[in-house]
C-alpha cells in the first residue's frame, strides 16, 4: 500500500465509501447496492466506526443520497450497454468500485476513471494487492480534473473513442467546482457522438433543502472546507438544465430526489431514503 496518507483519495471520497459500507453493515436488507469493496479500499483505522461523521442515525440523509444516485447511475449503465454502448466515462471516480462489483456488465465496456494522478496511482496499487487487478477494459486516467488539466486528451490517449457513444457519470462533483468549470466540461461532453449521455449530479441551494437537514448540510459544507475541499456551487433544476442546453445537449431531463425515494427505498421499513431538495441528478444526451 502506499505509505503516504496523501496519497489516498480525499477525505470526501473516503467518507462517501464509508457510508456505502454502513449501508451494507448496519442497514437492514434488502439494500440499495451491496459494496464493501470500497471499505477494503480504503482500510480505514480500526476505530472508524466511532467517528462522529460515521453515525448511522445522524449520517442517514446523506447515505440515502450517496445510494441513491450511485444505484441510478449503475441502472443507467446496464440499460445503455444492452443498447450496445461500450464506453463509460466516470469523473472524479474516488472509491468508486463499479468495475469490481459488477464485472458481467463492466467487461462488456471500456471503463475510463478519471482522477488525480496520486490518487490514481494509490488506487492501482490498492486493487493489484488486494487481488482485483487492473484489467484490460479498465483505464485509470491520471489528471486533475478540478484543475482543468487537460483530461480530454488524456482519455483519448487512454482509448476514448470520440466516434463512438459513451455514458459519463460526475456524482458527487459538481458542488466543488466553479459554474464556469462546470460549463466548460459540459461543452466538451456536448460535442460527444449521438446517443451518450451525461449525468452529473447537484446541489440545490441551502433554501431549497428540508429544514430538518439544513443544520446537517450546514455541518458537511464546514467539514468540506476544513478539508481544503469547499463546496461552492448550487443549482436549480431549471438553472442546471438550462446551462446543459446551452453547452449543446439535445435533450435534458432532471430527476429529483423525490423520484428517486420512489423508485429505490419505497418499500423499505428503517426510514432510510434521499432527503428532498439535495442532491438530484441531471441526464443530458446528445
Amino acid at each position: 500500500m502506499a505509505d503516504t496518507q496523501s496519497a489516498m483519495p480525499d477525505n470526501t471520497a473516503v467518507r462517501v465509501a464509508l457510508w456505502r459500507a454502513i449501508h451494507v453493515l448496519d442497514d437492514p436488507s434488502p439494500h440499495v447496492i451491496e459494496d464493501k469493496i470500497g471499505l477494503r479500499l480504503a482500510a480505514p483505522d480500526p476505530d472508524w466506526r466511532g467517528r462522529p461523521d460515521m453515525d448511522p442515525d445522524a449520517t442517514r440523509f446523506f447515505r440515502a443520497s450517496i445510494l441513491a444516485r450511485a444505484v441510478f447511475i449503475e441502472d443507467f449503465v446496464e440499460e445503455q450497454v444492452a443498447r450496445g454502448v461500450a464506453q463509460y466515462l466516470i469523473l472524479g471516480a474516488g472509491l468508486d468500485t463499479f468495475a469490481q462489483r459488477r464485472p458481467e456488465i463492466a467487461s462488456k465496456m471500456h471503463v475510463f476513471e478519471i482522477d488525480q494522478p496520486m490518487h490514481q496511482a494509490w488506487k492501482r496499487q490498492r486493487l493489484i494487492e488486494l487481488g482485483y487487478g487492473i484489467p484490460e477494459w479498465l483505464r485509470l486516467v491520471p489528471a486533475d480534473f478540478g484543475a482543468g488539466e487537460d483530461w480530454w486528451q488524456r482519455i483519448q490517449a487512454a482509448g476514448f473513442d470520440l466516434a463512438q457513444p459513451a455514458v459519463v457519470a460526475s456524482a458527487g462533483v459538481s458542488m466543488y467546482l466553479t459554474k464556469d468549470a462546470i460549463a466548460t466540461t459540459m461543452r466538451r461532453l456536448a460535442r460527444l457522438a449521438t446517443g451518450s449521455a451525461l449525468l452529473m449530479t447537484f446541489l440545490l441551494p441551502m433554501e431549497f433543502a428540508e429544514p430538518a437537514l439544513r443544520a446537517n448540510l450546514e455541518n458537511s459544507m464546514n467539514g468540506a472546507r476544513a478539508s481544503g475541499t469547499p463546496i461552492i456551487s448550487f443549482f436549480t433544476p431549471e438553472e442546471i438544465t438550462a446551462l446543459a442546453l446551452d453547452a449543446g445537449f439535445r435533450e435534458v431531463n432532471h430527476v429529483s430526489a423525490e423520484s428517486l425515494a420512489r423508485r429505490y427505498f419505497a418499500d423499505r421499513k428503517d426510514g432510510l431514503r434521499p432527503p428532498d431538495h439535495g442532491e438530484e441528478i441531471l441526464v443530458a444526451k446528445t
